[in-house]
């Protein structure tokens, strides 16, 4: 980590305030490999893993917390912060980060439980299985193409700074699922088994599907081993579907509750 540089101790420049609100967009982020955080604990969380480009915050920020370490930090007052925040409330701290490189050879899946995500496009959704699978101990999320970017404002948000411990990665889902074949594969389908009754281990991958759509054919034919989750009581007239996010908390819920 660079040495902290203090500068523009009176303000929050323009530029800095049009850099920051273009990651709203993916093209920039992309381009600039960096990603937007904002508040308190979450930019705290990620300020212990990841690398910080800029950080503003409030004079009360900056008095408070002294050993905060970036590559530049700004002294901000609340009406500049507004105008660089891409949240409804403003916070009193928005920083910058380089984005991770989470590697997907680095993958370590032998003896663990990875989430694959199948075109899960919402990015409240991702953000809110990133923080679930950071609450079961699930330290890798795998991830088709058209998953919603983990780097968007709205999806580091829902991750309430899970980001900063599970690593995620992009691939072509069929082509991973076909390498580690070896490996339980699980799946989520309506003709699936009930997921209370079904053998489940305590290794393999667990895929979850787009909200509409659900795990689309191609990925299906991958899946040995399909869950269903049921619905109380059985037979009764109920919602279509779960959430993906809930679906995701209830299956991990229960491969988890086999290990105790």
């Amino acid at each position: 980590m660079r040495e902290v540089q203090l500068t523009n101790t009176m303000s929050l420049s323009n530029n800095k305030i049009k850099y920051i609100r273009s990651l709203k967009e993916k093209k920039f982020r992309d381009e600039h490999h960096t990603f937007v955080a904002e508040g308190i604990k979450l930019v705290f969380d990620l300020l212990e893993t990841c690398r910080c480009q800029f950080l503003a915050a409030t004079p009360e920020i900056l008095a408070t917390y002294p050993e905060i370490r970036a590559e530049e930090i700004v002294e901000a007052n609340i009406s500049e912060l507004k105008k660089a925040t891409l949240l409804t409330t403003c916070p009193p701290v928005i920083a910058v980060f380089h984005q991770p490189e989470n590697k997907l050879e680095e993958i370590i899946l032998k003896d663990k439980l990875t989430l694959v995500l199948d075109g899960v496009q919402d990015p409240g959704n991702v953000g809110t299985i990133v923080r679930i699978a950071d609450w079961f101990g699930i330290g890798h999320i795998v991830c088709s193409p058209d998953t919603a970017d983990l780097f968007n404002p709205k999806t580091v948000q829902a991750t309430m700074g899970a980001i900063a411990r599970v690593r995620v990665s992009y691939t072509d889902i069929a082509f991973f699922l076909t390498k580690n074949s070896h490996l339980p594969v699980y799946g989520t389908f309506l003709d699936g088994e009930n997921i209370y009754t079904k053998e489940l281990s305590t290794e393999g991958l667990i895929v979850m599907g787009s909200e509409g759509k659900g795990i689309r054919p191609e990925t299906a034919k991958r899946i040995g081993r399909k869950l269903f989750i049921p619905n109380f009581p059985l037979n009764r007239t109920t919602s279509e579907s779960l959430n993906v996010a809930a679906a995701t908390a209830i299956i991990c819920s229960e491969f988890r509750r086999r290990t105790f």
